[in-house]
C-alpha cells in the first residue's frame, strides 16, 4: 500500500512492540562497546538504500531522478549537538517506515533476540545480520527523527520520531524529498559526535571504502577506491600501488599482490600484498598484522591477529565477505566457522600465488624468499593445515650447488642417489664451517647431497617437517645414521678391533659422566672424532638446550656419544699413549671431547678447556 491511499492528518503515537523495547534496552545499555559504531551502521544503511535505488533505476528507465547523483552526507551542528545523516536513496512508506522501525515485521528483530538470548546479550555477531542497527544511534541519542519519502512517485513524506523510551510517533510531512534524513539529537555525554575531526576519523575508518560518496559538511570523505571489488581487469598497476600505499603507510611498491574473487565456500573479494622488505630483520620488532576484514566494504576489523594464520601477519591488504556478520568481535572471531573457511581460502590461495610465482619468476620469487622466508618457515612449524604446501616454498643451498644458489626440496629428492630413502641436512652458522666439519665427510665420500641450513630455525623447521614427498628427513649429525653404499675407507692403518674396542673403553672410563657412550665411527673419513646425540635430538636442538642452562653447562650426557676414526693418527697416538703415560693421556682424550663439541657447536663453557690447552702447550713446548 502506497502513502496516496492513506490519508494523515495528524500525528499518531504508537507503543514499540515487547521485543523492540527488549532489543533497545540490549543495544543501549549492554551491546556495543564503542558507541561510535552507530556512525558505521548509520551509514551502511543509507548506502543499502542507494544500492536498492540505484537498483530499481536499471529495471525502471521511467523512473523519477534516475539521473541524480547519489550521495550520503552528514551534516554536523556542535552548538545544538546534532548528528544529521542524509541518503537520496529508495526511502520509505508510511507502512515501510513504522513495520522498519517499530515491529518486527521487516527488521528481523524477533529472530534477532532469539540468537542473543541462546548466544548471550554481548554477541556482537549477531547484529547487522537482523537490520537492526539502525537501533544503535540510541546509545547515543536523546531523541531520534526519522524523515523519509518513498521513491514511488506518488509518495508523500513521513516523519518518525522516539527517544527510545519505548513509543514513537508518525506523522505526515511536507517538503521532504526522495530518500532519508536521520536527526539524532546527542546526549549531553555524547557530544563529542557532532565534532568534524571525531566524525571524520570514525568515517575514514570503518567507512572509507562504501561506493556512495559521503560528505561531511561539503566535503568528500571516501576518497579512494574499494578496487579489491573490481574486476582485477580493470585495475590498473599504478591504481594498485596507490591502493597499497594507502592501506599499508608505504613509500614504495610491494613485492607481489594476489588479487581475487570467489562464490564458494563463501563471497570473498580479497586484495593481499606482499612488501618488499621484511623490518623484522633489521630489529623493529614483532610486525603486526596487516590485513583489514570488511563486509561489503564496511570495516568489520582493523587488522585482526585471529583472522590469517600468524605466519602471514607481512601481508597487507583486505579480506571482504558479505556472508560475514557485521559486527562480529574480536572474542568470537577466533571461534567463527566462517571465519576459519575464509581464512582457510585466503591463505591456500596465496600460498599457491608464490607458488606459481616461484614457477614462472623464480628470480623474483628468490628475492621474496631472501627477505620473507622466515615467515614460510614459521609457517612449516605452525600451520599443519598447509605444511605440506609451504614446505614446497622452502629453499635452501646445498652441497651440490654454488654458494648463494638454494634449491626447492622437490629438486634435492629428483638428485637423489640410487638406493637412497632420506633426505639430509646439516645446521651450521656458514657452508665453510659446514664443509669444514667432521659431519659432511660420510656424505661426501658417497657423493650423496646434503642440504646446508645456516639459520637455526632451519633445524627446527626440517625436524619438524619429519618428510617430505614420502621421504623422512633426518639431520646428518643424529647418532643413529646409517647411510647407504659401502663405509668409506680413509687412509692409514685401522686399529684392530679388538684394539680400537679396549681403545673406546678406557675413553669412556676416562671421560666419565660427560659421555654416554664411545664408540668406532662408521661416518668419519679424516677427522679423528665426531660428538653426536640420541634421542632425535641434532646438534642445532642440543645448542639451544645448552644456552637455556642457568648454570652454563654443556650438552647433558645422557645424550651425548662421541665417535672415533680408528685410521686417524691421533687415535693411534692416543692408544699408545694410554699406556705409556696415562694422566696426559687423560688430559688428550679430555681435549679430544671438547675439540668435537667445538666442531658440533655445543661447547658453551669454554673455561676448562682453555686451561687444558695451556697444558697441551707447554708439554709440546717442553716447559
Amino acid at each position: 500500500m502506497t502513502d496516496s491511499a492513506i490519508h494523515e492528518s495528524s500525528a499518531e503515537t504508537h507503543s514499540f512492540q515487547a521485543e523492540i523495547k527488549q532489543l533497545l534496552d540490549i543495544v543501549i545499555h549492554s551491546l556495543y562497546t564503542h558507541k561510535e559504531i552507530f556512525v558505521r551502521e548509520l551509514i551502511s544503511n543509507a548506502a543499502d538504500a542507494l544500492e536498492k535505488f540505484r537498483h530499481e533505476t536499471l529495471v525502471n528507465s521511467d523512473l523519477s531522478g534516475k539521473d541524480d547523483a547519489l550521495e550520503i552526507r552528514v551534516d554536523l551542528d556542535e552548538e545544538a549537538k546534532t548528528f544529521v545523516i542524509t541518503d537520496n536513496g529508495i526511502g520509505m512508506t508510511r507502512d515501510e517506515l513504522s513495520e522498519n522501525l517499530g515491529t518486527i515485521a521487516r527488521s528481523g528483530t524477533k529472530a534477532f533476540l532469539q540468537k542473543l538470548q541462546e548466544g548471550g546479550q554481548n554477541d556482537l555477531s549477531l547484529i547487522g545480520q537482523f537490520g537492526v542497527g539502525f537501533y544503535s544511534s540510541f546509545m547515543v541519542a536523546k531523541k531520534v527523527t526519522v524523515e523519509t519519502r518513498s521513491y514511488h512517485s506518488d509518495s508523500q513524506g513521513w516523519r518518525w520520531e522516539s527517544d527510545g523510551e519505548g513509543a514513537y510517533s508518525i506523522t505526515s510531512a511536507e517538503g521532504i524529498a526522495r530518500g532519508t534524513r536521520i536527526t539524532i539529537e546527542l546526549k549531553d555525554d555524547d557530544a563529542e559526535y557532532a565534532k568534524d575531526y571525531r566524525v571524520r576519523d570514525i568515517i575514514t575508518r570503518f567507512s572509507n571504502f562504501v561506493n556512495f560518496p559521503i560528505l561531511l559538511g561539503d566535503e568528500k570523505v571516501n576518497t579512494v577506491q574499494a578496487i579489491w571489488a573490481r574486476s582485477k581487469n580493470e585495475v590498473k598497476d599504478e591504481e594498485y600501488t596507490e591502493f597499497y600505499k594507502f592501506i599499508a603507510a608505504a613509500p614504495d611498491e610491494p613485492h607481489t599482490r594476489l588479487h581475487f574473487s570467489a562464490d564458494a565456500p563463501l563471497a570473498i573479494n580479497a586484495l593481499i600484498f606482499a612488501p618488499k622488505e621484511n623490518v623484522e630483520r633489521y630489529g623493529f620488532g614483532r610486525t603486526k598484522p596487516g590485513v583489514d576484514l570488511y563486509c561489503r566494504k564496511v570495516l568489520i576489523m582493523k587488522q585482526p591477529e585471529e583472522l590469517l594464520p600468524e605466519w602471514m601477519r607481512f601481508a597487507k591488504g583486505v579480506i571482504d565477505s558479505e556472508d560475514l556478520p557485521l559486527n562480529i568481535s574480536r572474542e568470537t572471531l577466533q571461534d567463527n566457522r566462517l571465519v576459519q573457511k575464509l581464512s582457510n581460502v585466503v591463505t591456500g590461495r596465496f600460498i599457491k600465488h608464490l607458488a606459481e610465482e616461484a614457477e614462472k619468476e623464480p628470480e623474483k620469487f628468490k628475492e621474496f624468499h631472501e627477505s620473507h622466508g622466515q615467515y614460510i618457515k614459521e609457517g612449516v612449524i605452525q600451520d599443519f593445515r598447509h605444511r605440506d604446501d609451504l614446505a614446497k616454498l622452502l629453499r635452501f643451498e646445498t652441497s651440490k650447488t654454488e654458494k648463494g644458489e638454494a634449491v626447492p626440496l622437490n629438486k634435492y629428492v629428483e638428485r637423489m642417489k640410487e638406493g637412497q630413502t632420506d633426505i639430509y641436512f646439516i645446521n651450521g652458522p656458514s657452508r665453510a664451517a659446514i664443509e669444514a666439519g667432521p659431519y659432511v665427510e660420510a656424505f661426501r665420500a658417497r657423493d650423496i647431497e646434503v642440504i646446508y641450513a645456516f639459520e637455526q630455525i632451519d633445524d627446527f623447521v626440517l625436524t619438524n617437517l619429519a618428510q617430505f614427498d614420502e621421504k623422512k628427513i633426518v639431520s646428518a649429525d643424529s647418532g643413529d645414521l646409517t647411510l647407504p653404499g659401502d663405509e668409506p675407507k680413509g687412509e692409514g692403518e685401522e686399529l684392530s678391533a679388538d684394539a680400537a674396542g679396549e681403545l673406546c673403553g678406557w675413553l669412556k672410563t676416562a671421560l666419565g659422566e660427560r659421555v654416554q657412550e664411545v664408540k668406532v665411527s662408521k661416518r668419519l673419513v679424516g677427522s679423528p672424532a665426531v660428538a653426536t646425540t640420541e634421542g632425535g635430538m641434532t646438534s642445532t636442538m642440543q645448542r639451544v638446550l645448552s644456552a637455556m642452562n642457568r648454570d652454563g653447562s654443556d650438552v647433558s650426557a645422557a645424550l651425548l656419544k662421541l665417535e672415533i676414526n680408528p685410521r686417524n693418527p691421533l687415535i693411534h697416538k692416543l692408544n699408545d699413549l694410554r699406556g705409556a703415560d696415562e694422566d696426559f693421556a687423560k688430559t688428550v682424550a679430555e681435549q679430544l671431547l671438547d675439540n668435537a663439541l667445538i666442531a658440533a657447536g655445543l661447547l658453551t663453557d669454554p673455561r676448562n678447556m682453555v686451561e687444558r690447552m695451556n697444558q697441551l702447550l707447554a708439554k709440546a713446548a717442553g716447559a
